[in-house]
């Protein structure tokens, strides 16, 4: 059976996704596959069912993005309850253990501060038992809730900001009676692989009185905000409606993950074909704005070029991440993933084909 090239050659770029609670990651991505007619979309980097929020998702060529969209910063918020410890750190576990009612209101306000604030800068986390690390090949979670006993070791991750922005003496449900509890509302923003559960239940530990993670929602990935997503039922109503998606094009997509590299028709047509060219040079545009109010590029913001530039042709074609590499003997741009292969430049667009 020939295949339907006309579902897998449609638009390719980012869709931005505020999922909602009780959905997999994994399930926002099979409702987007029915909403933009291909079998070709990924999501960067999980969210647990309970969390909602951004969530990146990659639409045919560029779900090769995705490894580096999934590597930005994250920021989160959420809302963590102390007195109460759960299996799976977060509310969807059963609770393990409670404090005192003394214990916890001797808790000040003063002591959350403190212990939110010896979680900044670069630390050492243990990731929640209850995660997709696989040991042994077996996901972690699978081993605890078979019941054993997990134990991960420790990986630098990094707080960039934690913020308390408020504490509330309530009560949570505990059995057929309530606990006292205190929640407490913050703003993370970390690393990638930082998990919040995690963070959570070292505060309870450091207090004494036990902790997980109630609410959790994820404000922006890297430079990528709320503001830019979509519902799927948004996403749904304007296909229906044969209306295009709010698609970030995986040009503009790749400008703002990675330092920009103009090449000419030469060097375009080199790297389409898998060949070498002159290394990036030492000093490239930043990602992110590369305009000034008038719409002219900026010059006066730059920095040293990273390991992998987005390559682009005269045309404002996407050809492909390139790398500088040392290569017999000499320092050279290697293609690290191309988009467009096999191209010569310029390309007769008129005529279907390549001048």
């Amino acid at each position: 059976m020939a295949r339907d090239r006309s579902r897998q050659d449609g638009p390719s770029g980012l869709v931005v996704v505020d999922k909602p609670a009780g959905m997999t990651s994994h399930d926002v991505v099979g409702r987007m596959r029915r909403i933009a007619g291909t079998r070709r979309v990924g999501h960067a980097g999980t969210l647990d069912p309970m969390a909602t929020g951004v969530l990146i998702l990659g639409i045919n060529k560029a779900t090769k993005l995705l490894t580096w969209v999934s590597g930005e910063s994250k920021t989160y918020s959420a809302t963590i309850r102390l007195g109460q410890c759960t299996l799976t750190d977060d509310a969807e576990g059963e609770v393990t253990s409670h404090a005192s009612d003394s214990v916890l209101a001797a808790i000040a306000d003063s002591a959350v501060h403190a212990a939110v604030g010896e979680l900044g800068g670069e630390i050492m986390q243990v990731p929640s038992a209850v995660s997709a690390i696989k040991i042994n090949g077996v996901r972690s979670y699978a081993k605890v809730r078979s019941g054993e006993e997990v134990e991960l070791e420790a990986r630098p991750v990094t707080i960039h900001a934690f913020e308390v922005l408020g504490i509330r003496r309530a009560h949570a449900p505990e059995g057929e009676a309530t606990q006292p509890v205190i929640d407490v509302d913050v703003e993370v923003t970390c690393s990638s692989g930082t998990y919040v559960r995690a963070l959570a239940r070292d505060i309870g530990e450091h207090l004494g009185v036990g902790g997980h993670l109630v609410r959790l929602r994820r404000l922006s990935v890297g430079e990528v905000g709320i503001d830019d997503a979509a519902t799927l039922e948004d996403l749904a109503t304007a296909s229906e409606r044969g209306e295009a998606l709010p698609i970030l094009a995986l040009e503009r997509a790749a400008g703002r993950l990675f330092l920009r590299r103009d090449l000419d028709d030469e060097e375009a047509t080199a790297i389409s074909n898998g060949r070498w060219i002159a290394p990036s040079p030492d000093r490239a545009v930043p990602p992110g704005d590369r305009s000034d109010d008038s719409g002219a590029r900026r010059t006066d913001d730059i920095v040293p070029a990273r390991e992998l530039t987005a390559a682009f042709a005269p045309d404002g074609t996407l050809v492909a991440l390139v790398q500088n590499q040392r290569r017999q003997g000499k320092q050279v741009g290697v293609p690290h993933l191309v988009f467009v292969s096999g191209t010569r430049f310029p390309i007769d667009r008129e005529n279907g084909g390549e001048a």
